[in-house]
């Protein structure tokens, strides 16, 4: 079951390339979605894990969806869990990957690109999920596969994200900006 998780935080964002999951496994692009327990589309969610665990095992679906949620083992999980994470304490989070790179746009639905610098963790997105459950070798589980992030709005940076501005230094006396670019402090050179 896709579902569009809308106005949502977005949180350790892999999202341009992707990565292993603490060096194992085969490298993914993911992230994380906070929302508010009190979230408009929480009982959307948890109809789309009724639904992938119905369509995985029938009639046993709400007798293992009981066990998987006393293990954590759903792709909602309670932040209060990871209070210790900015952000996390009070909210729900919904753990999102694929192998495949996932659409990245911005407001006007424009491909977004990693030099964009959006979006980014602390920033709020609509995100696209497809719901499903995993029965293998590795388990019994409800997954979300990430497919898209759209840019909303901006919020504070979160993971000690941000970069300084250009009005954040002092002007240095004697230099001047060149046409171009700005000119190298003299005799800075040296210094290196």
């Amino acid at each position: 079951m896709k579902i569009t998780l809308k106005d949502v935080r977005l949180t350790f964002p892999q999202l341009f390339e992707p990565k292993q999951v603490n060096g194992q496994g085969d490298p993914k692009f993911s992230a994380a979605f906070l929302f508010a327990k009190t979230h408009p589309q929480k009982a959307e969610i948890e109809r789309g894990i009724v639904e992938a665990a119905k369509a995985k095992w029938g009639e046993k679906a709400q007798e293992v969806l009981k066990t998987l949620k006393a293990s954590d083992k759903l792709c909602v999980h309670d932040g209060d869990a990871k209070s210790d994470y900015d952000g996390y304490a009070g909210n729900l989070f919904i753990n999102a990957s694929n192998k495949v790179k996932p659409m990245i746009v911005g407001p006007d639905r424009v491909e977004l690109r990693a030099m964009d610098g959006k979006p980014y963790s602390g920033c709020y997105v609509n995100a696209i999920v497809e719901l499903w459950a995993q029965d293998n070798q590795f388990g019994k589980r409800v997954n979300a596969a990430l497919l898209g992030v759209q840019f909303v709005r901006d919020g504070e940076r979160l993971a000690g994200g941000g970069v300084a501005a250009a009005d954040d230094f002092e002007a240095i006396p004697g230099t001047e900006a060149a046409a171009g670019g700005a000119r190298p402090v003299e005799g800075a050179a040296a210094l290196l």
